[in-house]
């Protein structure tokens, strides 16, 4: 029997030893860089792992990386390092065709672009401000940083693009939270983190779910039924305004619209995500409904109009 995966493979066998390695080092990886679990999977387990080699040997050929590392191998360490590297890209890759992926990147190019913010050497990325001593890594909690970003006000996304340059609402808003969260950590923060952070306050990458919401006792239904029995018609465009008011919002920010007089345990409840993020989403739908009904002549008129939207929403 092999007694490791370089001895394993001279036989010409891809066999237990050689699995046993790639899985060790899957974890070795993930664990030091914080990629992600494979789609399927929400924590990362062995299985998890051999999905990542399962996916890497369907992708890159079949035996063909293992191969390639081998014959460039001169002894079980090197093999070692060689499929260290070649697990690291791959992961990488598959990390950056996620929608965090790309958001993260979208990021490091707006930091990476200004001077207030350095990337610090190493990894796993992390983005600390120029200001900020060298070395000094944030070690809290997530919750916290979230928390900060939530307490930012009068900033909101109106536009986002998938592809092409970051709007420049967009792009001032993102960089406001990031330079909030990194000044309260006073150290560098992964970029993992930061995306993440993001995500929560700005409910970018929610997924797309509708649920018919009706406020308690039925206020929001009798409102909405009362305006439709005296309304006619309406020549002054408060459904278009409210319609693009609604295209706007987020899933999550549509869900909590009917329930703006809660508070962030309530949203959470709702909403199924940590209060946190949920008092990120509260906060960043009052903020958008501010901004956006300051402008307009009749606001309890179009927030009616946004309310009879929740009903119609599909479940």
């Amino acid at each position: 029997m092999a007694s490791g995966a370089f001895e394993e493979l001279q036989t010409g066998e891809f066999g237990p030893a050689t699995f046993d390695l790639l899985r060790r080092l899957v974890h070795q990886v993930r664990r030091a860089s914080g990629f992600p679990p494979p789609e399927g999977h929400t924590v990362w387990s062995d299985d998890a792992a051999y999905d990542v080699i399962r996916a890497m040997w369907s992708q890159k050929g079949g035996q063909r990386f293992v191969t390639i590392c081998f014959v460039q191998a001169a002894d079980e360490a090197s093999l070692e390092r060689l499929f260290l590297t070649s697990i690291k890209n791959f992961l990488i890759d598959e990390a950056k065709k996620t929608p965090r992926g790309k958001l993260r990147r979208r990021i490091a190019r707006l930091m990476s672009e200004d001077t207030a913010y350095r990337k610090s050497s190493g990894s796993p990325p992390r983005w600390a401000l120029a200001e900020h001593a060298e070395g000094a890594v944030w070690q809290g909690d997530l919750d916290d940083l979230i928390a900060q970003a939530a307490s930012v006000t009068g900033v909101g996304i109106t536009r986002w693009n998938h592809s092409g340059p970051t709007p420049k609402q967009t792009a001032h808003a993102l960089k406001t939270i990031l330079l909030r969260v990194l000044q309260y950590a006073q150290g560098a923060v992964r970029e993992e983190d930061l995306a993440k952070v993001l995500e929560a306050r700005f409910d970018l990458l929610a997924p797309a779910c509708f649920t018919a919401l009706y406020a308690d006792e039925g206020t929001v239904a009798e409102l909405v039924d009362q305006h439709a029995a005296i309304t006619a018609p309406d020549p002054t465009g408060v459904d278009g305004v409210a319609e693009d008011i609604w295209q706007r919002l987020s899933p999550n920010e549509r869900l909590l619209l009917p329930y703006l007089d809660k508070d962030a345990h309530h949203a959470a409840q709702l909403l199924e995500i940590r209060q946190a993020h949920a008092a990120a989403v509260l906060s960043n739908l009052k903020t958008a409904l501010r901004i956006a009904l300051s402008a307009d002549s009749d606001p309890q008129a179009v927030m009616t109009a946004l309310l009879r939207r929740c009903g119609d929403a599909p479940s």
